[in-house]
């Protein structure tokens, strides 16, 4: 036992890595990482600097550019370099100056050469066609393109403007509204804090704004492509776009350059917010356009007809273009991955793992060490299987063990710390004075309720996260806690809805104890035709009344609600009494739910067969695990099976590992990856801007044959 308490983690290094394409494999997107330029950065794709900053019109000149920053670069083809005074001059592809062998190595990846080398993945590929075919592979003798040196360039100006934050509106709509990213509008507005997305209504902004006389008094939700027909004028544009010939000419100075508009030339122009609509998130939700995406797959991924997205988004009439934002209706938020309003593209973490990401992270446990006497085998046993404390703090760390193994074997080295809280809040204090917070990445624990404000108010003052490994239990404002169970609220909320889908005519009861009156008060919010059974004064149901109450004609719905074993047996036993014959021949139909699965359903006490007889349904923050890589991993580790705080101590450091070596900040990472789901726990935390970030994943569960199942899909 000792010797698991102190076993040391090892750690080893790789890369898998990928960057987004950006429109038919002309752009591409670069994060900027701490040191970096303009100018290397420019070095690094074989662009200019100036055309960087053509595409980045939210970056003023090359001294704003900020760790974080997500830039749109232009990759080969054509390539803008020019001063800000001069004509527009195109250039052909960059050719390299020469070549040189390489021979591929043990894990080397194609993120990992081009980043050796300087060039793009698609530079690598131009001049080794096998790639485009086959993945590398150990031993593949490869031609790397040498290219020359990038000069600094003079930079661009851009006008910008201060915008008043409307009613409902989100960072997100903002930013879309003007074209750029969230941290293109974080950097332009440094005072907004990094780590909510609060606006609030009346705030003030500065945004880039589009050049033109015409265009500074128009607002504008976003610019779009527009390739001009045969024989359409200038005029007959401005009139389409409701904007003057003039703006159109300075947004598209290549009209005059080349001697006026022709057919097929490829307008850049802004699209009009309609004065009738808010483009808010009460309205709709968003999905910004992937590289080689078409009209028939997005309509399959998005669950949308043809017909529906065309009328929502008439630009689409001129073609689908990556980095297009589309909108789609709010009702289709419960079919899709959605966050903030936005529709996210599913995520591999696995195949996303970064190797310059090296997580650090820090565990915060109960082990009770000062209670332990290692020298008494039996006295220390029975203390780890009866106190609950410490059994939880046991299985949370040998699941983490088993994580550490899981990460290492995809080649990502962690920093880990393990301390002692012993519950007490004195001793916490003095972990985390002998132990500064700074350059850790995450904290998982503490175990303790009571313990948490004091970590998380340490741990904002390093901006780090802290993953608690429990449900949300009070109403302070903590922002940057992860709650990694849903709470009861939600779980009860999605057992609701599910029944509200699919319930048609059934005679729903409640049968609810004292302690339970919230879940009762919530069930009739959502069926007000729903009838309450009497319980008697000792706490058990009123057997006469609740009989009269199940029908012989519909199908009978019972809610239980209560955390006492004896009253589930009693009740589960006399629902499965009632499917008998009743006096018309008729069978009485039951099924049993309830919206707060606890104990008192797995007590002894209670009757499998008949919870299955039943089909006994409810919500679950966790499912059973069967056996898998994971649980043949613990067993050859300890011997045993994982139990359930095994399995959560697992789910939530292997999810929490990748999720940093994708991004080495668990905060931006949680805006861009959706639902993810290990072994027996799902992750999905959604930011309430001021009081943290709350997991909203859960599992319907129903017995069926003796099983407990899983019946929904997402």
């Amino acid at each position: 036992m000792k010797r698991q308490f102190l076993k040391g983690i090892c750690f080893v290094a790789m890369l898998l890595a990928s960057t987004l394409a950006f429109g038919q494999q002309k752009f591409t997107t670069h994060q900027v990482k701490e040191g970096e330029t303009i100018y290397s950065i420019a070095k690094q794709y074989r662009v200019t600097p100036y055309a960087i900053l053509q595409q980045n019109t939210e970056i003023k000149n090359s001294e704003e550019i900020r760790p974080n920053t997500i830039l749109v670069i232009p990759l080969a083809g054509v390539v803008v370099d020019k001063k800000p005074t001069e004509p527009e001059i195109q250039e052909t592809q960059i050719e390299p100056t020469g070549f040189k062998r390489h021979r591929v190595k043990k894990r080397e990846t194609l993120f990992s050469l081009t980043q050796k080398y300087a060039i793009t993945e698609e530079q690598l590929k131009r001049y080794n066609k096998e790639l485009y075919a086959e993945p590398l592979k150990k031993g593949m003798v490869l031609q790397i393109p040498k290219y020359p040196e990038i000069t600094e360039e003079d930079e661009k100006d851009i006008e910008y403007e201060t915008y008043t934050v409307l009613p409902k509106e989100t960072r997100w709509s903002i930013a879309n509204k003007y074209g750029i990213t969230i941290d293109s509008l974080l950097l332009l507005n440094p005072e907004l804090p990094k780590s909510t997305n609060y606006l609030a209504i009346g705030q003030e902004l500065r945004l880039p704004r589009p050049k033109g006389d015409s265009l500074e008094k128009q607002e504008v939700v976003l610019f779009e492509s527009y390739t001009v027909p045969k024989a359409i004028g200038l005029f007959r544009i401005s009139q389409n776009y409701g904007i003057a010939v003039d703006s159109i000419i300075k947004l598209n100075p290549e009209i005059n350059e080349t001697g006026g508009l022709k057919e097929g030339m490829v307008l850049r122009l802004p699209k009009q917010k309609p004065k009738s609509e808010l483009v808010n998130t009460e309205n709709y939700i968003f999905y910004q356009v992937r590289p080689k995406q078409n009209i028939f797959r997005l309509t399959q991924n998005l669950k949308i007809s043809r017909d529906s997205l065309f009328a929502l988004n008439p630009e689409l009439e001129n073609g689908l273009k990556a980095g297009m934002v589309l909108k789609l209706p709010k009702q289709k938020e419960s079919q899709l991955d959605v966050k903030n309003a936005l529709v996210l593209d599913k995520i591999n973490l696995i195949d996303s793992i970064n190797i310059e990401n090296r997580p650090s992270v820090m565990f915060l446990l109960p082990f009770r060490l000062d209670r332990i006497n290692f020298r008494d085998k039996e006295k220390t046993e029975g203390q780890v299987s009866t106190r609950n404390d410490i059994k939880y703090a046991m299985g949370l760390y040998t699941g983490a063990l088993v994580a550490f193994d899981s990460i290492k074997k995809l080649g990502v080295s962690v920093d880990v710390k393990v301390f002692d809280t012993q519950l007490n809040l004195e001793a916490l204090k003095t972990v985390l004075a002998q132990n500064p917070l700074m350059g850790i990445d995450a904290i998982v624990g503490p175990v303790n309720p009571n313990l948490l404000g004091e970590v998380a108010v340490q741990a904002a003052n390093f901006n780090v996260p802290v993953i608690a490994p429990y449900a949300a239990q009070s109403e302070l404002s903590l922002n940057n806690v992860f709650f990694s169970i849903p709470n009861d609220a939600l779980l009860r909320n999605k057992i609701l809805s599910y029944i509200e889908k699919i319930r048609d005519n059934e005679n729903l009861i409640i049968i609810a104890d004292d302690a339970h009156q919230a879940a009762k008060d919530s069930i009739l919010r959502a069926f007000p035709m729903a009838r309450v059974a009497k319980m008697s004064e000792d706490g058990s149901l009123h057997l006469v009344d609740f009989q009269a109450m199940l029908s012989e004609r519909q199908e009978n719905w019972v809610f239980v609600e209560t955390d006492k074993p004896n009253l589930v047996a009693s009740i589960s036993s006399i629902l499965n009494a009632s499917m008998g014959s009743a006096e018309g021949g008729d069978d009485v139909k039951v099924k049993m739910f309830t919206t707060n699965y606890n104990n008192a359903f797995e007590a002894d006490a209670v009757s499998r067969p008949h919870l299955s007889n039943l089909k006994f349904m409810f919500p679950s923050s966790y499912k059973e695990v069967d056996a898998n890589s994971f649980t043949k991993a613990y067993r050859k580790k300890f011997g045993h099976a994982p139990d359930r705080f095994a399995v959560r101590g697992f789910d939530i450091t292997f999810d929490l590992l990748l999720k940093l070596a994708h991004k080495k900040n668990l905060y931006e990472t949680s805006k861009i990856i959706g639902s993810t789901e290990y072994n027996g726990n799902r992750f999905n935390y959604l930011n309430d801007w001021t009081s943290g970030f709350f997991n909203q994943a859960s599992y319907l569960m129903q017995y069926d044959e003796l099983r407990i199942k899983q019946i929904d899909s997402k």
